[in-house]
């Protein structure tokens, strides 16, 4: 039994949900199978708790595992339970949360559970892009019960009991619980990247409460827009001092400093994060060169350059903000990409997944660039030409091909190894360069940014020009999907 059957599935609904909204379907469902003796048990619910509820007033499906039933593993007519409750969803628009605590695959029932694992990712892969997805694990969520959590489109994960693995930590070869426990929540959504939130039980739920009223019902419905309480001509002072960690600029610029970072421990130099403009949720992705804690220390540091990690991370956040209509903006810093073998290794594939998702979304791209943009890395955040719809600055940026003094040493090597005065002719060209290559009223004069706008006015600009996107449509040539 799960370490965490002390909170009964029955209670992680409730807690979930608005109080006395939930209404249950399939309670008297028990386990067909009387293989092994199973029959003679007791399985009620057969270890599922289903049915609907709201929250905040918003429709939503859930599904809650109980432990206490064949710990909570997944048979024949559990599964039933979880695809009926899609088929549900998927007619009425609304998102699906599974609260997972189980002990995976009920070896009982054998190819039936198999088969019920199937069914489960079969509705899961459909309902894709459709509905919402969110994944919570309490307890136990192993073998092909984490490709449950992996098909869903968010995944919060308890930070002490929950444990998310495909092969326990101990079948790993030269690993152990002991030495790197690779199911916990820190290896999963530091290391790993599969978890998007971690947090106490409490934090969970309260988690899931928060997305789920912010994100849209369906991918026809509008984003949640609620009313917005902040000034949207409130300027946003000393903004300029957050250009290395965006997650501050976000607060500055954001409806009464509204910020919910999405896989935050996973590639924190790449910063994903909803936030609410004029009430609207909106998508952002932004590079990031520090982290601050709540007393101003610095508690880490990064270049400015784009990774393999950051890139997978941010086309993942673009993909879902695409597929369901919510805005993207993006704050640009990047001189160009880190120089690692795990760079070597993956980067151009990763990075073409986030050119890709950038130039695939339809829905309304605005970029800022807050600092440097230059060489490719920049054309891949959100750039003009891969299909921004509207590109500000602010008038300390810089825009090139890249840094004025390496391409000067570039460009006049000859004059430069001929010269007598070596410095004075690099910092002539470095200056000239600058002028006419690197300064963001070259790119601006060229048609690439659209406007210089004050730091102060920042949040009036992005508020403006979401609107005036508010009604963009887009066609794109006629295909099935893309292969990047």
């Amino acid at each position: 039994m799960s370490t965490t059957a002390k909170v009964t599935a029955r209670q992680r609904i409730e807690n979930l949900l608005d109080d006395n909204s939930f209404v249950e379907i399939g309670a008297y469902v028990k386990a067909r199978s009387t293989d092994f003796n199973i029959k003679a048990q007791d399985t009620p619910s057969d270890g599922v708790i289903t049915g609907y509820g709201v929250i905040n007033g918003k429709l939503v499906y859930v599904y809650s595992q109980d432990s206490s039933v064949l710990g909570g593993s997944v048979g024949e007519m559990h599964a039933k339970k979880i695809t009926n409750l899609y088929d549900l969803a998927m007619k009425t628009g609304s998102p699906v949360v599974g609260l997972i605590d189980s002990t995976g695959l009920r070896l009982q029932e054998s190819v039936d559970g198999l088969n019920a694992f199937g069914e489960i990712y079969l509705k899961q892969s459909l309902a894709s892009g459709v509905i919402p997805q969110i994944t919570a694990i309490f307890g136990n969520c192993g073998g092909g019960l984490s490709v449950v959590a992996r098909l869903s489109d968010f995944t919060f994960m308890e930070s002490k009991n929950a444990q998310l693995f495909v092969n326990s930590p101990n079948a790993v070869n030269e690993n152990n619980k002991e030495l790197c426990d690779s199911a916990s929540a820190q290896f999963q959504s530091t290391t790993a990247g599969n978890v998007d939130f971690t947090g106490s039980e409490t934090e969970v739920i309260a988690g899931v409460r928060e997305l789920v009223s912010i994100l849209p019902s369906n991918n026809e419905d509008e984003a949640a827009d609620l009313e917005c309480t902040d000034d949207l001509n409130r300027g946003t002072e000393g903004i300029e001092n957050c250009g290395e960690d965006t997650k501050l600029a976000l607060e500055n610029l954001s409806d009464n400093s509204f910020v919910v970072e999405v896989k935050k421990d996973y590639a924190p130099e790449m910063l994903t994060a909803f936030i609410k403009l004029n009430g609207a949720t909106i998508g952002a992705v932004a590079n990031r060169t520090k982290i601050y804690d709540d007393d101003m220390n610095v508690t880490e540091e990064f270049e400015a350059k784009l990774t393999a990690k950051g890139c997978d991370k941010a086309a993942e956040f673009i993909n879902f903000c695409d597929a369901f209509n919510i805005p993207v903006l993006t704050l640009t810093n990047v001189e160009g990409y880190t120089t690692t073998m795990c760079q070597e290794k993956n980067g151009a594939k990763a990075t073409a997944k986030l050119v890709y998702a950038f130039a695939n979304a339809t829905v309304p791209k605005v970029n800022l660039i807050i600092g440097n943009a230059v060489g490719s890395a920049y054309v891949t955040m959100n750039s003009k030409a891969t299909g921004a719809d509207v590109v500000y600055a602010w008038p300390t940026a810089k825009v090139g091909m890249m840094e004025a003094k390496s391409a000067v040493e570039i460009m006049y090597a000859d004059e430069i190894n001929a010269g007598e005065d070596v410095n004075a002719v690099i910092e002539e060209k470095i200056s000239e360069y600058q002028a006419l290559q690197g300064n963001v009223m070259a790119a601006a004069a060229r048609g690439y940014i659209d406007s210089i706008v004050a730091p102060v006015d920042t949040r009036k600009y992005l508020i403006g020009a979401f609107e005036m996107l508010y009604t963009k449509f887009e066609e794109r040539p006629g295909k099935k999907h893309g292969t990047v």
